[in-house]
């Protein structure tokens, strides 16, 4: 009979392994590359809020399709500012948000106040007074407790500090005229600026505001130091003391 031919392998040859069928790219890939390709040829203008939000999103959040938690970010919290100026529990507690995603909406903040500022740092605020209110509405327009800054101002009425004083509730911050001027002293400054902020978003200025406003101007006189005006921010925008004929 003749030998059953073998059907074996020879001895250390391995099977070859079928090829693994390629991975197919999750849907929401084509579509990122599409955003990310139209916000480089536009800069952003004419996108809409939501695939801002989505494009920030997607840095943190690489492997998932972001559009949902970018749509709910904007349902709870009304626009692209709205959302990027939000609290960091405000942010937390829209499912999907974790600490990485709140992160890089915040980082998104700071970035925005920190250029605002360097448009108005050393030069002329009174000159560059849109960049000014530009700025003081990216660093208090919408923070939910009142809050006063002091801008101090050198004798060529350039910023040389932007200090906050204090922090307070909802409809109050205290201000206490000797440490602003004190503190004007320390930096020499020859003018300030105060700055608060109305979290309910009306910025008509208090009783209590025009009191320690007059109390703040008149310490300043007294040591040769001007008041130049008192701005009160709010989500709505800016209300001005000299302006309004207070100063």
């Amino acid at each position: 009979m003749a030998e059953e031919e073998s059907h074996n392998e020879p001895p250390g040859v391995a099977e070859e392994a079928a090829p693994a069928p390629a991975k197919a790219k999750p849907h929401y890939h084509g579509h990122r590359q599409r955003l990310r390709e139209r916000f480089m040829a536009t800069g952003g203008e004419g996108m809409p809020d939501y695939e801002l939000l989505e494009l920030v999103l997607a840095i943190a959040i690489p492997r998932a399709d972001v559009k949902p938690l970018a749509k709910a970010l904007l349902g709870e919290l009304k626009s692209f500012n709205g959302v990027i100026t939000a609290a960091p529990e405000a942010l937390g507690r829209v499912k999907g948000m974790g600490e990485v995603s709140v992160a890089a909406l915040k980082v998104v903040q700071a970035a925005a106040v920190r250029l605002a500022r360097a448009e108005i740092m050393d030069r002329p605020v009174i000159a560059s007074w849109d960049r000014l209110l530009d700025y003081c509405m990216a660093a208090m327009g919408h923070e939910k407790v009142e809050q006063t800054r002091v801008l101090f101002l050198d004798r060529k009425n350039r910023l040389i500090a932007d200090e906050r004083q204090n922090r307070g509730t909802v409809d109050h911050t205290p201000l206490y005229p000797r440490e602003v001027v004190k503190r004007a002293l320390e930096l020499g400054a020859s003018a300030i600026i105060l700055v608060h902020n109305h979290p309910s978003g009306d910025a008509t200025p208090s009783r209590a505001d025009i009191d320690v406003t007059r109390e703040v101007q008149d310490a300043a006189a007294k040591l040769g130091i001007a008041l130049h005006d008192h701005l009160i921010i709010s989500r709505e925008g800016p209300a001005s003391f000299r302006s309004l004929g207070l100063l």
